[in-house]
Parts: C-alpha cells; structure tokens; sequence
C-alpha cells in the first residue's frame, strides 16, 4: 500500500505509488546554504549545513507516511525515504561527510516504541552516500516530554542538555550528520548537535526527512 494515499502499489514501486511521488512536496534545500532549515540555526548552533527532504503540512495526504513510520513499525517506509532522501543528497556538498548518526531516543522510549525512527532514516541515507552509520555515540539522558504542544522557549527549555556523547574520541576530527525525522523549532537538533560541538575539530550538518513551516 503507499505510504501516503494507500492505494495498491504496483510492481516498480516502492513505498509511494508514482503519482504521490511526483506530487511529493520536496523542499529543494540541499543546494541553497540559506534556505529556511539553515537559517533555523543561525545565532544558535554553528552548523556546516542544514537541510530537509520535504514539507509537513497537517492536513497533507503525505502526514501519514511519519504517523505509520513514528508510531506503526513501517521500518520500510523510514528505510526507503532515508534513501530518496539520500539520493538528492549525493551530489551535493552533503556528500562530504564522513558518517551518519541519527538523533537518539532516550532508551526507555525506544524499548516502548521498538525502534528509533530517525535511525531508520539515517540507515537509508548512510546506504545511498556509501557513509559509515552509528547509533550509540551519542545519548539521550533524559526523557522529556512531547514538543507538540510547547512554545518555542519551552522547546529549548525542554531539550537543554539532555545529550551527551559516549565515546568522543571517536568523532575527533569529524564530519557528522545528524538525522531527524521533523523539524519545528531546531531546539532537540540544536541541543544534540552542541552534544558533539565540544568535541576536537568536530563539524556538524543536519538533514531532516519533514519540515514544519511555522507561519
């Protein structure tokens, strides 16, 4: 069934049926280092690059492609976006890095839920760029509460320091890419991505699968 309308896909496609694919609200991101991902971040965390796959909105047929990856187990649905997602992305400055790494849920949710959604998506992105993945250098310590109905101060009030890195020699002298499945406000992704900032000569870029357009 496709992931956004549900009708039956046929043989050659995966995921999305072709008509959903070709209508798929793509933002363009990846070759403007302005675009309104990046900007999200100025003043707030010093980021080599940000980006996001495709817009969020709520009353969108494609709103349904992360419900069924956020909370029914489509491991497929994750994979194979990381993957379009990581196609547009190989032939642009995000080609550079030197690996992967999802940002973390804090254990105890992810036993709840069974898997981490975001590293889905970042395994099929490492897979299209040919980049090493890891899961476990970076840990949630603490786990907060939902962001969906807070402002945007009490988005970064709610994240702040709640990351902390396992083994940062590691990711001494690395280029990292940290993957999200949503982004609002920036606050979890500006709270991770400080997590690696201390580190020697560590730069960080951003890739998300859905960007939520705050009017």
């Amino acid at each position: 069934m496709c992931a956004a309308c549900g009708n039956v896909l046929m043989r050659h496609e995966r995921v999305l049926c072709l008509s959903c694919l070709l209508e798929l609200p793509g933002t363009g991101f990846h070759d403007d280092a302005e675009n309104p991902v990046a900007r999200m971040f100025w003043g707030r965390v010093p980021l080599e690059q940000a980006t996001a796959f495709m817009y969020f909105y709520r009353d969108s047929r494609y709103r349904k492609i992360l419900h069924e990856l956020k909370y029914h187990g489509q491991y497929r649905i994750g994979i194979e976006m990381g993957r379009m997602f990581g196609r547009e992305l190989k032939s642009t400055e995000f080609s550079r890095i030197d690996l992967v790494h999802p940002v973390p849920l804090h254990p105890r949710r992810q036993r709840q839920r069974g898997y981490n959604q975001s590293a889905l998506i970042a395994r099929g992105i490492a897979d299209v760029l040919k980049k090493p993945i890891e899961e476990k250098l970076i840990r949630r310590t603490q786990d907060t509460a939902s962001q969906t109905r807070k402002s945007r101060y009490g988005r970064w009030e709610n994240v702040e320091g709640i990351f902390s890195v396992n083994v940062p020699e590691k990711l001494k002298d690395k280029h990292v890419l940290l993957v999200d499945d949503v982004v609002t406000t920036g606050a979890t992704l500006e709270a991770c991505a400080s997590s690696l900032l201390g580190i020697e000569n560590v730069r960080v870029s951003v890739a998300v699968l859905a960007y939520v357009k705050i009017d």
